[in-house]
């Protein structure tokens, strides 16, 4: 394998296993070329240059109205041109595999690669596959799932496989030794109780957080880490610092995610695809609160999931409460078995070695290459 094309954009959870399998590629093939067709406008085109040595194809594409809309007629005339272009593309890069992560912009560069019988791979990293899948599983030689309970939902692929998410297989080589010294946590053994919002954090679970402080300052046989966001850090930390929490460590934002979750014994979060990717293959036991504002309430599916399978609880949004979330943690933690059943639960969700899965999976499509 020589040249390798991907695709996937909208959010970093497209984007950043499409990165994580660029990396896993260099790792077996460290002189293959990488292209990498996004919009100008989307987060790859920020995110991707950054990754080094990948070549940015940009091309002009929006998303499809769910509801019948004249804006239709416009996106589909756009994404006519963009097959075009996305042919173009090809032909001159000339790749062995094309490779999507889903956001709309994957959709005419592996439609495009499909019809120029160039081998094509698509990974989706929701339980609810999203619209680009859905359209792209009757083109595309494989279709690979980050989490098994995605399957029932693409019925017309060709090939399905479950290979997990590579975003995963990067927790499990973080070392958690590192988290707990970056946290100043060297000589501690208490278990670590993970609370993050995602990157900019989430006020509803920091209210619920700020509202459970007397449970948390009583649970001294537990170390909490409860990240905010830096939008929310000011006024966070002036509540918690009223009566301060020996044993809660507050931070803005933690850059070292991957070495900190791999030190945690319970993770409270909301339920992204590449969160969870790192939960299953860790096989952290988790609270989840699902956000409701993203499309198709996808977030919600994943944790109904999670725990349908055992491997978390969920708490809505709706339903968020100190009191609430103090009842999971606590039900969880002090309760080892339950602990332990978990924990086996997600790591069969899981599939830490989904990054070299994919890239041997990527191997024996690129030798079908004519």
């Amino acid at each position: 394998m020589k040249k390798i094309l991907l695709s996937g954009g909208g959010t970093g959870g497209h984007i950043y296993p499409a990165l994580a399998i660029v990396e896993a590629v260099r790792r077996r093939f460290p002189d293959i070329e990488v292209g990498y067709v996004g919009t100008k406008n989307g987060l790859e085109a920020k995110i991707v240059p950054k990754a080094g040595e990948i070549r940015f194809f940009d091309v002009e594409i929006q998303g499809f109205k769910r509801k019948i809309s004249l804006d239709n007629l416009h996106t589909m005339t756009k994404f006519i041109k963009a097959v075009r272009d996305c042919k173009e593309t090809i032909r001159s890069f000339q790749p062995d595999v094309v490779v999507g992560t889903g956001g709309y912009v994957a959709g005419p560069t592996l439609y495009a690669a499909a019809k120029l019988e160039v081998p094509t791979f698509i990974l989706e990293p929701d339980v609810l596959p999203g619209l680009t899948t859905r359209f792209l599983t009757r083109y595309v030689d494989r279709v690979a799932v980050s989490l098994s309970g995605a399957e029932k939902y693409l019925p017309k692929a060709k090939q399905l496989i479950h290979t997990g998410n590579p975003r995963g297989t990067e927790a499990v080589y973080a070392d958690a030794a590192k988290g707990r010294a970056s946290l100043g946590l060297e000589g501690s053994d208490k278990p670590i109780v993970l609370i993050a919002g995602g990157s900019r954090g989430a006020q509803p679970i920091n209210e619920a957080v700020v509202a459970m402080l007397s449970q948390v300052r009583a649970a001294q046989e537990l170390q909490f880490v409860f990240v905010t966001g830096e939008v929310h850090y000011d006024t966070v930390a002036a509540k918690v610092n009223e009566e301060p929490v020996d044993n809660l460590i507050v931070k803005p934002f933690i850059y070292n995610m991957p070495e900190v979750l791999a030190a945690a014994s319970l993770m409270v979060g909301r339920s992204g695809a590449s969160f969870l990717a790192e939960l299953t293959a860790l096989g952290i036991p988790a609270i989840l609160v699902p956000s409701p504002y993203v499309t198709n309430n996808h977030q919600e599916v994943n944790a109904r999931w999670l725990e349908e399978q055992g491997a978390a609880r969920m708490i809505l949004e709706r339903e968020l409460t100190g009191e609430s979330l103090w009842a999971a943690i606590e039900s969880i933690m002090k309760d080892s078995e339950c602990h332990r059943n978990m924990s086996e639960a997600s790591k069969q969700q899981g599939r830490p070695d989904a990054a070299e899965v994919i890239v041997d999976e990527l191997v024996q499509l690129s030798a079908q290459k004519v």
